[in-house]
């Protein structure tokens, strides 16, 4: 039985990525900072949770003791567009102030939950373990700070993957697309701009949390022992470059 962490796993693609490995009868826990979300998914999916923030690091620690001792497979998948609900949350601020603010909470959001998570878990991560981190297409596209958190954690992923490397852990990246059923947009995506996302991809269609689970299934497997520093997008066809 493999040990499974799952970052931001109450809801969206988190909570479908945990529920795949639990069906797939690995032993899964889930970490979030909303403990009833989480504690409700967990009992779904039959999963452990643990609250805790991961842009902070004196949580990670006191989260600790609440882990396993052997990890073989991370998920790093805290984040979201974090100005998203922070809209009207920094009015008191100048708009120049509100623009550092904003680049500051997606950088937190999206790449120091990812570091300071795998740095606090490095030593648990056992050998010809997975590290798989989940980014998106606004990486390539572009998005404002939160197209910029997402390229940057391209780029930690290619030194991750270095120094793991001789220990046969792979460090890959999930990109997705347009994923419905999530919380993403907090109920502000247009039907235009959700018909403008679909029209873009090969498929016709909107990806779900289910999609990008199965990629992270795939990587995590024996099969993919030899995919690393990867950047596998599940957009249905929506970004075509190299």
């Amino acid at each position: 039985m493999r040990h499974v962490i799952v970052t931001g796993g109450g809801t969206g693609i988190g909570r479908a990525v945990g529920a795949w490995f639990a069906d797939h009868g690995d032993d899964v826990t889930i970490l979030g900072r909303r403990a009833d979300v989480l504690k409700r998914t967990a009992d779904e999916i039959g999963a452990t949770a643990v609250v805790c923030d991961l842009s902070a690091p004196q949580q990670i620690e006191s989260a600790l003791e609440q882990l396993p001792e052997r990890i073989d497979v991370l998920v790093n998948n805290a984040g979201g567009n974090a100005n998203v609900p922070q809209l009207d949350a920094h009015d008191d601020l100048t708009p120049l102030a509100q623009i550092a603010q904003g680049w500051r909470d997606n950088f937190d959001a999206n790449v120091l939950t990812a570091v300071l998570a795998t740095s606090a878990l490095e030593k648990r991560l056992q050998d010809d373990g997975r590290v798989i981190t989940i980014g998106s297409i606004a990486a390539r596209t572009g998005a404002g700070s939160y197209g910029a958190a997402k390229a940057a954690i391209e780029a930690w992923n290619v030194t991750i993957a270095a120094e793991f490397g001789a220990r046969g852990i792979t460090a890959n990246v999930v990109a997705p697309g347009l994923i419905v059923e999530t919380e993403f947009f907090r109920g502000r995506l247009s039907q235009e701009r959700r018909d403008r996302l679909v029209a873009a991809t090969r498929t016709g269609r909107a990806g779900t949390p289910e999609d990008v689970a199965a990629v992270v299934g795939f990587l995590a497997s024996p099969a993919a022992r030899h995919v690393t520093s990867q950047v596998v997008h599940v957009d249905g066809g929506a970004y075509s470059g190299l």
